[in-house]
């Protein structure tokens, strides 16, 4: 059976609920992002005290710098692991780009001759003219002549072969 097309008012249809279905995903995910960013500051980011005599305050800073450190610690090792798995990207991208192959264009046929190429390959440096068929060997042609003993009688062979055929069949 024939497949049928799908019309294209029934593709934009569906291009459509696709792209709504994503944009609800997307605000959900931005929603839960918000709910879990709000739980991890009240977990390890309590409100500080500020009631209190100048040593709690003195205390509560001491605490504030300590927790800074740390996040500026973590901070930095995520950092460091981002820039190599985005070095580690790269050269991947590299080994695909690599193995798949560089699409080499259609060369087109240049009429030139060795001079012409050397010209331009060396520049002025060049001044020899090469004539590439003055080094060619000089070859001799040589006509084979047939012998005549070859061609010889052909009856003759084949009463030979008779002969033979006689003995075999005698045995």
């Amino acid at each position: 059976m024939s497949e049928k097309k799908m019309t294209s008012s029934r593709k934009h249809h569906l291009k459509s609920l696709m792209l709504s279905i994503a944009a609800n995903w997307i605000e959900q995910e931005k929603k839960d992002l918000t709910v879990a960013k709000a739980a991890y500051m009240a977990e390890h980011c309590p409100a500080p005290s500020l009631s209190g005599d100048q040593a709690a305050l003195m205390e509560t800073c001491k605490k504030l710098h300590s927790l800074l450190d740390k996040v500026d610690e973590e901070r930095y090792d995520l950092e460091v692991k981002v820039g190599k798995a985005n070095k580690e990207i790269e050269d991947l991208k590299i080994k695909v780009v690599d193995l798949a192959g560089v699409k080499k264009p259609a060369l087109k046929r240049v009429r030139m001759s060795a001079d012409a190429m050397l010209k331009a390959l060396l520049g002025s440096k060049h001044t020899v003219n090469m004539d590439l068929r003055a080094n060619l060997k000089q070859v001799k042609k040589e006509v084979k002549e047939e012998s005549t003993e070859t061609v010889g009688d052909w009856r003759k062979n084949i009463e030979d072969k008779a002969d033979r055929k006689k003995m075999f069949e005698t045995a």
